[in-house]
């Protein structure tokens, strides 16, 4: 990943802008965030070291661009062209834009853009419903090969299951606020849009849970250099095609396509609640699937007595050898923590699905 900011300062905008982090650092050194100004950077995809090869290679995709400012904001429609070009020239590169100012985009592209440029994504940010529901459509017109919606910060629940409806949006990025004075960021929120986005079948990424983060009805304050790696061990994040890949192939198995959630399972899902079936899932994976060594392999799981044992046969996470056959993850190894959080988001996409029928 890298970060390329053609310019900085910016306008605040909406009510997600009201404690700005590049305001929050400019004023650690008496800057005026206000004023938008070109930066050395301006024209880092161009840039070559001693061997005159460029500086930002394949290796540092994504490159997120204006990360101090946003891209369509008016101050830069000088300039912006120049970037568009740099943008152009550099296909190898994949640009991720993220915009509060999405109205403006549509004057804003490059006279080549067409349906899009195959290296941009576009990002619409949405921090509130009343956001969500102005900018989206506007979002959903224009034209691009990809494009993403991020809610950060998180200020409210926010219902975008129309748009996401319309198949054009590829992954929501979910956040809280950072700072001081952050407002919080509810763990349901984050948990209804993911619901939308499987519903959807769009990807789903929690990117942090912001300084003020409530969950159960309590308020957790977070250090800053915590918020990100909390919200990993959620582990709530969803990747549509893989996963759907996998419960496709599944299905094609009769002994795998033949297990079911019984009413009962059903009935206990509802009176737990999805979170504590995930903390159950995530115990049995990491105590009787991720060690490199277990004495009773291929007998460690039951085949009944828990909606997880019913998930696990269906998914073939049962056991090492299933593991191996079906997700291709080898043995006589303990699990990666990636692999373990991949079996527990495969399982409970099969439980949610199941809890739909």
């Amino acid at each position: 990943m890298a970060i390329w900011n053609p310019w900085h300062g910016c306008k605040k905008y909406s009510s997600g802008c009201l404690n700005c982090y590049v305001y929050r650092r400019d004023a650690q050194f008496g800057k005026d965030s206000s004023i938008v100004t070109k930066t050395a950077d301006f024209n880092l995809p161009f840039k070559k070291n001693k061997n005159g090869e460029y500086k930002l290679t394949e290796k540092d995709n994504p490159v997120y661009t204006c990360m101090t400012s946003d891209f369509f904001i008016d101050e830069a429609d000088p300039w912006r062209n120049d970037i568009w070009e740099m943008i152009f020239s550099r296909p190898e590169l994949h640009f991720i834009i993220i915009t509060k100012r999405i109205e403006r985009a549509e004057y804003c592209l490059p006279i080549n853009w067409g349906e899009g440029y195959e290296n941009v994504t576009l990002v619409c940010t949405c921090e509130n419903q009343t956001e969500a529901d102005k900018r989206l459509p506007v979002f959903l017109d224009l034209p691009a090969l990809h494009k993403e919606i991020t809610h950060e910060p998180m200020l409210e629940k926010i219902d975008i299951s129309s748009y996401l409806s319309s198949g054009q949006i590829s992954r929501v990025v979910c956040g809280g606020e950072s700072g001081s004075d952050a407002r919080i960021c509810d763990y349901e929120w984050i948990l209804d849009t993911r619901r939308q986005c499987i519903d959807a079948g769009a990807a789903f990424y929690f990117k942090q849970t912001g300084a003020n983060f409530r969950k159960n009805g309590r308020v957790y304050n977070i250090e800053r250099r915590l918020q990100h790696s909390q919200a990993s061990k959620a582990g709530i994040n969803y990747e549509p095609d893989a996963i759907a890949d996998v419960l496709k192939r599944l299905s094609s198995s009769r002994f795998r396509s033949g297990f079911h959630l019984t009413d009962k399972d059903k009935t206990y899902i509802k009176e737990k609640g999805m979170e504590t079936i995930r903390k159950h899932t995530s115990d049995f994976i990491n105590k009787r699937l991720a060690p490199a060594y277990i004495p009773n392999d291929g007998k460690q799981t039951p085949m009944r007595g828990h909606p997880v044992f019913t998930a696990q046969h269906a998914c073939a996470c049962c056991c090492r050898g299933c593991l191996e056959k079906w997700h291709h993850i080898g043995k006589n190894r303990e699990l990666t923590e990636n692999e373990t959080e991949y079996i527990i988001n495969v399982l409970m996409s099969w439980i949610e699905i199941q809890m739909m029928d």
